[in-house]
């Protein structure tokens, strides 16, 4: 079994700045791609960042330039720095991981629980 759990969100006011991470923890052989995304009340899910294992990454063009996505894979995290903060980044915000489970050893896709941002005007 697998668990994903997020931390760092919370209020903050436009222009400042937040750092989600996001631990996997459980029966992990290897984490593929690792991915934030969010979903504000009555809209559609929507990609923020992701990041390979090899440390490609990809940005949504709302965010592009204001937030970088990291990874540490010796720690099974992986982290979104936010910076320049907008009203309209209010969102919850999940992390994705596709993980190689055991003792399968078939790739599965998780998300964790959520973590609520808010950006004050």
């Amino acid at each position: 079994q697998v668990h994903l759990v997020e931390s760092g969100g919370g209020l903050v006011q436009a222009g400042g700045s937040l750092r989600l991470s996001c631990v996997a923890s459980g029966s992990i052989f290897r984490i593929n791609a690792m991915s934030w995304y969010r979903q504000a009340p009555g809209k559609q899910r929507e990609l923020v960042a992701d990041i390979t294992n090899s440390g490609t990454t990809n940005y949504g063009d709302s965010v592009k330039g204001r937030f970088t996505i990291s990874r540490d894979n010796a720690k099974n995290t992986v982290y979104l720095q936010m910076n320049s903060l907008k009203p309209e980044d209010t969102s919850v915000y999940y992390c994705n991981m596709v993980i190689l489970v055991t003792p399968l050893y078939r790739w599965d896709d998780y998300w964790g629980q959520g973590t609520q941002v808010t950006v004050s005007s």
